[in-house]
């Protein structure tokens, strides 16, 4: 496997593009966990479910609103120029959202958690799009895995280095509401700004493929009244691959959602556990095991795309999350949270591939924007399904018991 990982990175404009990736995910991150450690901070059990699963939600959101025009512009113009100007916009939100900080604008900040999701709804087709420009589709498989390793390398990065970083700056020191937490942590604003830069950099690195539907036109009536909406779901759903594909992938990262919302609730009740660090870092196990997954779904996949990893991997998601409301002990918890993400990793990355391989060239961005905007609409069903049984009085504890 490392021939094969030498040989994508030596094709023109792969180690931008990976540096694109890697930074794009750990600014995101970075920001939803500055938000999250905050909430954890001030609020306690159904309150804080709901806000975790609010700023979740409103992250996911802009997936669905903007699918068509998000799709229309990945095919319309050439994808590096829509990352360049995607980035550049990040630049813009980055120096916003520390400036909330600073004033300790809780409520700002909050919101512009919705902003930066927009930008990344137009960068998501863009991106993912270009994979296939880049590496062809004999590597599509291997560039899958690797794209997806550096991601998760990220996110694991940014949980790690914002939340012992936020700790840092509230050791010690007297908080009460949102807005003083904020006056603590805004100079960690500075990192966000800083890797939004670079990313932007790494942009105009990229080579300019043209783009595959230069004569695409957008019609705002067409829009507004759902008419893309239906015609690009039937692309979706008229190829088979395609279509059983995204709901996979949805259902494993909607369940992800659910987890992600209420395990910090389960465990500063359940466990007794109030370091952010700890908690994030637990749930980062499933992050390094996506990682070895992917790695795994990468070396059996050389040959061309490994279906069989598909049913193993959803197996092993299913008995991960059976075994996690019955442990309370955190090395338990590491083995069994490490052993989700590696299923997971054999689950996704094969069907990212299948996605990718079955969707035709001028029609890539509006499967993979369908594919954002699938997924994204079963993620707000399970973080809705959440907040219901949060505010039925059903906690993360009782769930657990």
């Amino acid at each position: 496997n490392g021939t094969t990982m030498d040989g994508l990175i030596k094709l023109r404009g792969f180690i931008p593009f990976i540096l694109i990736i890697f930074l794009n995910a750990f600014v995101d991150l970075g920001y939803k966990i500055l938000i999250q450690n905050t909430i954890f901070k001030v609020y306690d059990g159904q309150t804080q479910i709901i806000l975790s699963a609010v700023v979740n939600a409103l992250i996911l959101l802009p997936f669905v609103l903007l699918f068509s025009p998000s799709g229309f512009l990945a095919d319309r113009f050439r994808k590096p120029r829509v990352m360049q100007a995607s980035a550049a916009v990040a630049v813009a939100l980055t120096l916003l959202i520390t400036l909330s900080y600073y004033l300790g604008w809780f409520r700002v900040s909050f919101m512009l958690t919705f902003l930066l999701a927009v930008q990344s709804t137009f960068y998501s087709p863009a991106k993912y799009g270009y994979i296939k420009e880049l590496v062809g589709k004999t590597r599509l498989t291997e560039a899958n895995a690797a794209v997806q390793a550096v991601t998760i390398v990220a996110i694991l990065s940014g949980i790690f280095v914002f939340s012992v970083l936020f700790e840092h700056r509230l050791e010690g020191q007297d908080y009460r509401t949102e807005a003083d937490i904020l006056h603590l942590i805004a100079p960690i604003g500075w990192i966000l700004v800083i890797c939004s830069i670079l990313e932007y950099f790494s942009t105009l690195k990229l080579k300019a493929v043209e783009a595959e539907a230069p004569q695409k036109k957008f019609h705002l009536h067409q829009y507004v009244r759902g008419q893309y909406l239906k015609q690009n779901v039937g692309k979706l759903y008229s190829n088979r691959n395609i279509w059983l594909s995204i709901i996979g992938l949805s259902v494993f990262w909607g369940i992800s959602q659910v987890v992600l919302a209420a395990f910090p609730a389960f465990a500063k009740e359940y466990l007794g556990e109030t370091s952010t660090v700890v908690i994030q870092g637990l749930m980062a196990c499933s992050g390094i095991g996506i990682i070895l997954g992917s790695v795994i779904a990468g070396r059996a996949s050389r040959q061309g795309i490994e279906t069989g990893l598909i049913p193993l991997g959803a197996l092993g998601i299913v008995l991960a999350l059976f075994f996690t409301p019955q442990l309370e002990s955190t090395g338990l918890l590491v083995v069994d949270f490490l052993a989700l993400g590696v299923a997971g990793g054999l689950f996704i990355v094969p069907l990212n591939a299948l996605i990718q391989f079955h969707a035709k060239d001028r029609e890539l961005g509006t499967i993979l924007a369908g594919n954002n905007w699938i997924q994204n609409l079963v993620m707000l069903a399970f973080l809705g399904i959440t907040v219901v049984f949060a505010t039925s009085g059903i906690t993360s504890v009782s769930s657990a018991s």
